[in-house]
């Protein structure tokens, strides 16, 4: 079990009690192992004198088999460079909205990147925002350019239907000279 105490942590279990202390430079008072250039561990025995113990790798972040489910759902989702590059776009282009048709799997899907952030239309948008919004698979369809704020009430389209080179050459080429 670990116990924060400022710098130093405590390192318990049933059997001898550990301390991870700041190196004591050159004539320290504490013998122990040193595990970095800055960091001592020592172990107390049951009649209170040090001794030194050897140094297990324990990784501080405690992972579970839900976690490890979710990186190989990650590793096959993949990142959507294109809505990368739709989000660093709308976050330049003030008073402007994105609509981008796509196709996942055989499904028709709808996004809103506004100001550099995406939602899904079609589907739960997940809270994770380094997850992309779409999967690498995806492929999109057509693009919008719609006035900003967006009200799905009262869509006011400044472009209509741009497929992504479309879009790409021509205003991304321009938003790079500015």
């Amino acid at each position: 079990m670990f116990t924060h105490l400022g710098s130093r942590v405590t390192l318990s279990s049933s059997s001898t009690p550990l301390l991870v202390v700041p190196s004591l430079k050159a004539g320290g008072a504490l013998p122990g192992r040193l595990i970095s250039s800055s960091w001592l561990i020592v172990s107390f025995g049951e009649v209170g004198a040090l001794r030194s113990s050897t140094l297990c790798a324990a990784r501080r972040r405690v992972r579970s088999f839900e976690e490890e489910e979710e990186e190989e759902e990650e590793e096959e989702y993949g990142y959507n460079e294109e809505i990368g590059m739709l989000e660093l776009y709308s976050q330049n282009a003030r008073g402007e909205a994105l609509l981008v048709q796509a196709m996942v799997d055989g499904q028709d899907v709808e996004v809103l990147i506004f100001k550099g952030f995406s939602s899904c239309l079609s589907y739960r948008t997940s809270p994770d925002p380094s997850k992309s919004i779409l999967p690498a698979r995806a492929v999109i369809k057509s693009i919008d350019r719609v006035k900003g704020p967006f009200d799905p009430s009262n869509i006011e389209y400044l472009q209509k239907g741009l497929s992504w080179e479309e879009f790409k050459t021509s205003l991304l080429s321009k938003s790079e000279d500015s």
